[in-house]
C-alpha cells in the first residue's frame, strides 16, 4: 500500500512502526481467513477491505475532510451516530484489537487494565493508526471506571468528548440519557457548523437502521443447519459495520445474504450438518482479534451467534419513529439504545435473558463466555452468566484471555475438552 504513503505521512503517522504493524497482517489474514474453505464469494469484497484496511477507506474519509466535512471517532455503540451522519459527517470505530500498541500504552497507563482500552490508547501514542489521526472530535463514554478515566488522559492527546451513559435503567437514568444526546447534538453541531434537522435526522436513522437490518439478516441465516458462513467470517463483517460506508456496506452485506440464501435452500454449508454449534457471549472482539473464533472453529465447533458489541448487542431494535419533531426523534434514538443489555448497567437481568433466548434461538449446544482480562463489568457478570446457564440446562464454560497469543495452546486445550463434552 506504498501509494498512501504521503496521505500516512501527513496524517503523523509513525510510519517506521506502521510498517511493522500492516507487514504482519497479510500474514494472519492468510493463515486465520484465507486457509477456510467453502468460503462464500460475497467475501471477497470483506477481503478486499481488509487489504485497504489503512488505504481506501482512509483516503475516503481524508477527501471527505478535504470538502470541509467533519469525522468523529467513537469506541461505543451508545454514541448516536445518527446525530453525526445527520450534521454531514462521518463516524469511526476506534477499537483496538490488538497487542501491537500496548507496550506504549503502558508508559502511561497500568498495566493491569483491560486489554481494549490499552490497545486504543497505544495506538493513539504511537501515531500507528490513521483513524485515530484523522477524527476531528474522538466520543468516548463512561461505560466502565477504566475506559472514563482514561478518557481524562486521552484528551491531553486529541479532542475528546464524553458522553455520560447512565449505570441503570430507571426512569430518571432515561432522561439524564436524553439530555445527553441534547448535549451531543449541540457539540456535533458546535464541530460541523451544520445544523441538524428533523428531515436530516429522519434520513440518518433510516441508513443506520438498513445497515442493522443487513447485518441482521445475516446473523439470522445463521440459524441454520449447517451455517452457510463461518463464525469467523460473520465476525469479521460485524468488525467492518463499525468503520465501512454505511450504504455500501449495506449493499454488500444484502449481496451475501443473496448467496448465503441460497447455500441455505440447497442444505450447503461451511461445515457439515449437525457439527456443535456454540454462541460467544461477553466482552466486544475488535478488529483484528480472531483469536477465540479461530481456535474454536479450527477445534471442531460451528460459532452461530456473537452476543457482543460486535454482535447482537449492535442490532438492538429499530428506531421506533414515534413523531417528526427533533425532540420526538431524539426520545426515539434514546428508547432504542435503551433496549441495548450492556454488562455496565445494574442490574442487569435483561442481558442474562438475552443470552439464554439466543442460545435457544440459534440452537446452540453450549455457550463460551469470553472475558477481557481486567475487563470487571463482565467478569463479574459471567458469575451470574454462569448460573443461569446452568439453570436453564446449557453448558458454557468461561474463559479470560487477553490479546496475546501466548495462551493460544491452553484456550485450545480448554475449548477442545467442552467441544468433546457438549458434543
Amino acid at each position: 500500500m506504498s501509494k498512501y504513503l504521503q496521505m500516512w505521512e501527513d496524517l503523523g503517522l509513525d510510519i517506521d512502526k506502521h510498517n511493522v504493524l500492516l507487514d504482519a497482517l497479510p500474514a494472519v489474514y492468510q493463515n486465520v481467513y484465507l486457509s477456510q474453505e467453502n468460503r462464500p464469494e460475497g467475501m471477497k469484497y470483506f477481503n478486499f477491505v481488509v487489504s485497504e484496511i489503512h488505504g481506501l477507506r482512509v483516503k475516503e474519509l481524508v477527501e471527505h475532510k478535504n470538502k470541509g466535512g467533519k469525522v468523529f471517532g467513537t469506541f461505543c455503540v451508545y454514541v448516536p451516530e445518527e446525530l453525526i451522519i445527520a450534521a454531514g459527517g462521518v463516524a469511526v470505530g476506534l477499537c483496538g484489537g490488538t497487542d501491537f500498541s500496548i507496550p506504549a500504552a503502558e508508559e502511561v497507563l497500568p498495566r493491569n487494565l483491560c486489554p481494549l482500552i490499552k490497545s486504543a490508547f497505544g495506538f493513539k501514542l504511537s501515531r500507528t493508526c490513521p483513524y485515530f489521526e484523522v477524527a476531528d472530535l474522538v466520543v468516548g463514554e463512561t461505560t466502565c471506571d477504566g475506559k472514563k478515566k482514561t478518557w481524562e488522559i486521552f484528551g491531553e492527546y486529541a479532542p475528546m468528548y464524553v458522553m455520560e451513559l447512565p449505570q441503570c435503567k430507571g426512569e430518571q437514568d432515561k432522561e439524564l440519557w436524553l439530555h445527553e444526546l441534547y448535549r451531543f447534538k449541540d457539540k456535533v453541531e458546535e464541530i460541523t457548523g451544520n445544523a441538524i434537522t428533523s428531515e436530516k435526522l429522519i434520513d440518518a436513522i433510516n441508513i443506520v437502521d438498513a445497515r442493522r437490518a443487513a447485518l441482521q439478516r445475516l446473523f439470522d441465516l445463521r440459524k441454520s443447519d449447517p451455517s452457510p458462513i463461518s463464525g469467523l467470517d460473520a465476525l469479521l463483517i460485524s468488525q467492518i459495520y463499525f468503520y465501512d460506508d454505511a450504504v455500501r456496506f449495506t449493499k454488500q452485506v444484502h449481496e451475501l445474504c443473496d448467496e448465503l440464501e441460497e447455500r441455505v435452500k440447497k442444505g450447503e454449508g461451511v461445515f457439515p450438518k449437525g457439527k456443535t454449534r456454540v454462541l460467544v457471549a461477553g466482552t466486544p472482539m475488535p478488529i483484528p482479534h480472531w483469536k477465540l473464533h479461530d481456535i474454536a472453529e479450527k477445534s471442531g465447533a460451528a460459532i452461530v451467534c456473537e452476543e457482543s458489541c460486535v454482535g447482537t448487542r449492535s442490532l438492538t431494535g429499530d428506531t421506533e419513529i414515534k413523531g417528526d419533531s427533533l425532540d420526538d426523534l431524539l426520545q426515539s434514538i434514546s428508547e432504542r439504545q435503551f433496549k441495548v443489555n450492556c454488562a455496565c448497567f445494574t442490574p442487569n437481568d435483561e442481558r442474562i435473558d438475552d443470552i439464554i433466548n439466543l442460545a435457544k434461538e440459534y440452537k446452540a449446544d453450549g455457550v463460551i463466555q469470553y472475558v477481557l482480562q481486567f475487563c470487571q463489568p463482565f467478569s463479574i457478570e459471567s458469575v451470574k452468566v454462569q448460573k443461569a446457564l446452568e439453570k436453564a440446562g446449557i453448558p458454557s464454560i468461561s474463559i479470560e484471555s487477553d490479546y496475546s497469543i501466548e495462551d493460544v495452546g491452553q484456550l485450545q486445550t480448554r475449548i477442545e475438552a467442552f467441544l468433546e463434552v457438549i458434543g
